[in-house]
């Protein structure tokens, strides 16, 4: 069985004011041609197919058009929603979409959805495990002990009726650790687990039973604790914290039990995200000046504020996102300054700004305490100074 796995396309992106749909259009053919160059018999998209839980029509229209590439080329697709998903938009037409061979499961609703398919050397079993949170686990089993994000997990796959002994691929998206707990961030999901990645954080020993896991979430392309478990990484650069990262998709392929292969392909982006660092008069001079196309982040060393510089730096390269300083006064003021609005706010007041912007919704009363409960062991104090 060949696999192609990817996850976090982030659909409706935007980079300041402009919208990555020709970037995105652009690396979603290339991943369909990956597809057909290596053969792959399906496709696992792990999670956060949009940017955001309401989508722009020209995203999901988008979206649209890359099923209907893969599907009209024989591929089976696998999609599960990610944390950036609204479950019920994903899940929309999902019953029909079957008899073409895409196979969506954007919500849990108390059962692990399954498919299972025969090649030469017999069944593989392939799993959906949406974005979950341990409140929606314990809504269907009440009578489990479940506190933590791996409580949730654990439970849902210990009732998912997963035969250890067969080839068995799953396709989730969380924020799974190795076993010294590290994993490389970048983009929003390392503020993310800067802030409640102690509550969200899952061991990658909970795929013991899994031949391959396709993970979503992470957007630097990585295994975790061992080979076959797997972050694809987001296929464009969706953040400054990602300039200096390559993109790939991940190929894998699944023999024998326990006899997989895995390649990691690199991605070419229709334009690039770089970073530039110095003085103006060094940064667009003309030995200095290349790819004038891609999305540039500039940092100007010069000690005086330049009168129009993103008008200036605009000439040269139109696509500049941002443009800020780094020199002894900036230097001075970040040592020195903090925002007394920010000081006065109280640690559940944060946090549930921060679960807002990240996840579209409120966060639930539930949540809170669990993240609260993790702080108070951290030290953390919910009260303002």
């Amino acid at each position: 069985m060949r696999l192609l796995h990817i996850s976090d396309l982030h659909l409706g992106r935007s980079l300041a004011e402009y919208d990555l749909k020709e970037d995105q259009e652009y690396i979603l053919r290339q991943i369909i041609s990956i597809a057909e160059e290596k053969k792959a018999d399906a496709v696992l998209i792990a999670g956060d197919v949009y940017d955001r839980p309401v989508p722009s029509e020209w995203a999901v229209a988008l979206f649209d058009r890359f099923l209907s590439g893969l599907s009209d080329r024989g591929f089976r697709i696998f999609v599960i929603s990610g944390n950036h998903d609204s479950d019920e938009r994903l899940n929309f037409g999902s019953s029909l979409l079957k008899a073409r061979n895409v196979f969506i499961s954007a919500k849990y609703e108390g059962k692990l959805q399954w498919e299972s398919f025969m090649d030469s050397l017999g069944e593989v079993r392939i799993y959906l495990l949406p974005f979950v949170k341990a409140s929606q686990v314990r809504h269907f089993f009440p009578d489990e002990k479940i506190e933590t994000y791996e409580d949730a997990v654990r439970v849902v796959l210990a009732r998912g009726g997963i035969d250890p002994s067969a080839r068995n691929i799953l396709v989730a998206h969380q924020f799974v650790t190795g076993s010294g707990g590290g994993v490389s961030l970048s983009g929003s999901e390392s503020s993310a687990v800067r802030n409640v990645g102690l509550v969200e954080q899952i061991s990658f020993s909970c795929f013991d039973a899994f031949d391959y896991t396709a993970l979503g979430h992470i957007h630097s392309a990585q295994q975790v604790g061992r080979r076959e478990v797997r972050y694809a990484g987001s296929p464009l650069k969706y953040s400054l914290s990602e300039e200096r990262g390559e993109k790939s998709v991940t190929f894998a392929e699944i023999k024998g039990k326990g006899d997989v292969s895995i390649e990691t392909i690199p991605l070419r982006p229709l334009r690039d995200l770089r970073h530039l660092k110095g003085k103006m008069k060094q940064l667009l001079s003309d030995e200095y000046v290349s790819d004038t196309d891609d999305y540039i982040y500039a940092t100007l060393t010069d000690e005086e504020l330049i009168d129009d510089a993103m008008g200036i730096f605009r000439r040269y390269y139109p696509r500049t996102v941002r443009i800020d300083y780094d020199n002894s006064h900036t230097r001075e003021i970040s040592d020195s300054v903090f925002s007394p609005a920010e000081e006065e706010k109280s640690f559940s007041a944060l946090i549930s700004e921060f679960y807002h912007e990240m996840y579209g919704c409120p966060i639930s009363e539930e949540e809170l305490r669990e993240v609260l409960e993790v702080a108070r062991e951290a030290g953390v104090s919910d009260e303002t100074d």
